[in-house]
């Protein structure tokens, strides 16, 4: 059913990149629109690390999606042309296999005894869905942040499968400083007493752990600039303080407190770990020994790149050597650099400017697109 939360079973041993399987894992997803007769029109969306599958709202989900103004009927990615599919990553906690899952041999959660989680698993995971529904051509995978590294990884590893791709706000690998701040945030949880070596009860996690690792995510996700135009150096209102000497005084110190709480009790811990861990170990040059060599596999005949001026966790240079990369290799490459102040969250919430060049993307709107290009 359109828009109605999905599963899908994979048939026997799934064998993971780095060593061990997962027996009969599951993967959640969700679609919009119609496959049609030549089943060539379906569009697969891979999520950032901590999204669901639920991408955008149907009558079977009336709920906003985490990307609601991108997808749907007349929006950029429109559903009343495409067939969209959107996945939830393996490894998460969405629906689709992943550390706080039931192992089938013990009946327990897999917690730490689910094995290494690479974002090539997500790939293949990826194109076992695809598979299932019958598709032999996708019209174009589209992935943000973590999704757009997936991408990266499902467009060299079956090279055959994306007519084209839409890579927003990604890399081809971790910065150092990146590495560096997800090591912190995982750091952080399993410094937490209540992680217990990741056998904590599922409905009693590390939160102090998470909170304080969201709050460090959310420093790397927007940009000191929108901070200091949204908050300044506003105080929070008397009313709302909580007694403490060394609670929230300033706004910021609020609205940081707010998407902690929010996120906690809503993402696993451990689920949290292996996806984090699993974007740093994303290297796009293990597929050939260079970036150039991996995406010289790359058959899509069109690529668009989209990057952030003020994004700190997956800096433009990233995305200028990415479409450098595959203009050095002959693919038709579109790069375009935004002026955000949003930060690596600019994709989620600054669709006045996401929106415009999406649809000119998938609109086939050349003359619009490349009036936005930067220069390679």
């Amino acid at each position: 059913m359109s828009g109605a939360r999905q599963y899908l079973t994979l048939p026997g041993r799934f064998e993971m990149r780095q060593g061990g399987s997962l027996e009969s894992p599951v993967i959640a997803y969700e679609t919009w629109g119609e496959l049609n007769a030549a089943r060539d029109n379906a569009v697969l969306i891979f999520t950032g690390m901590s999204p669901s599958a639920h991408a955008a709202s149907s009558p079977a989900d009336p709920a906003p999606g985490w990307w609601e103004q991108m997808v749907g009927p007349s929006r950029p990615i429109d559903t009343r042309r495409y067939f969209v599919i959107c996945m939830n990553s393996l490894g998460s906690c969405y629906g689709s296999t992943g550390p706080a899952s039931i192992d089938p041999a013990t009946g327990e959660p897999y917690r730490l005894r689910f094995p290494v989680l690479n974002l090539e698993d997500i790939a293949a995971a990826g194109k076992a869905l695809v598979e299932s529904l019958g598709i032999r051509t996708l019209y174009s995978v589209v992935g943000p942040s973590m999704g757009g590294m997936t991408t990266l990884a499902f467009a060299v590893m079956y090279p055959e499968l994306a007519r084209s791709l839409v890579l927003i706000s990604c890399a081809a690998r971790s910065t150092t400083l990146a590495t560096a701040l997800r090591s912190l945030q995982r750091e952080m949880i399993r410094k937490d007493p209540a992680w217990q070596d990741g056998n904590y009860p599922l409905d009693a996690g590390p939160i102090t752990g998470m909170r304080l690792a969201r709050k460090l995510g959310m420093i790397t996700y927007r940009s000191g600039e929108e901070w200091e135009q949204r908050f300044g150096r506003e105080r929070v209102a008397a009313e709302r303080q909580s007694g403490d000497a060394f609670g929230p005084d300033f706004e910021v110190e609020a609205y940081l407190e707010h998407h902690a709480q929010k996120f906690t009790g809503q993402f696993d811990a451990n689920c949290y770990l292996y996806l984090s861990r699993a974007s740093d170990l994303f290297d796009l040059a293990d597929h050939g020994g260079s970036i150039e060599a991996a995406l010289a596999k790359v058959r899509a005949e069109r690529v668009l790149v989209i990057g952030v001026a003020s994004d700190f966790l997956f800096p433009v240079r990233q995305q200028r050597e990415l479409a450098e990369a595959f203009e050095a290799v002959g693919r038709r490459v579109n790069l375009v650099e935004l002026p955000s102040i949003q930060g690596h969250d600019s994709f989620l919430v600054d669709m006045d400017r996401f929106r415009p060049v999406v649809c000119e993307f998938f609109a086939g709107d050349w003359q619009a697109l490349n009036a936005r290009c930067s220069a390679l």
